[in-house]
């Protein structure tokens, strides 16, 4: 069976991360707030809002605060 590429195509940018750079979270954390997080060996790379309205919308944004992070230290 063919591996889907949907996520890939549609988080090209979280998709590279996760395959070359560090890792993310989703979801609640007793101690931090941010629903959606990214980490390099550095540390965090991007924290989001507390909440959103859908997954999706989550999503969108980390990939556009990882995009802004790797296109600030031009990785």
């Amino acid at each position: 069976m063919p591996k889907s590429k949907i996520f890939e195509e549609q988080y090209p940018t979280i998709h590279r991360f996760v395959e070359e750079i560090g890792s993310i979270e989703i979801g609640q954390h007793e101690m931090i707030s941010s629903f959606v997080r990214a980490y390099d060996l550095g540390g965090t790379v991007y924290e989001g809002k507390d909440n959103y309205p859908s997954l999706e919308e989550a999503l969108q944004d980390l990939e556009a605060g990882i995009k802004a992070y790797l296109d600030e230290h031009g990785i």
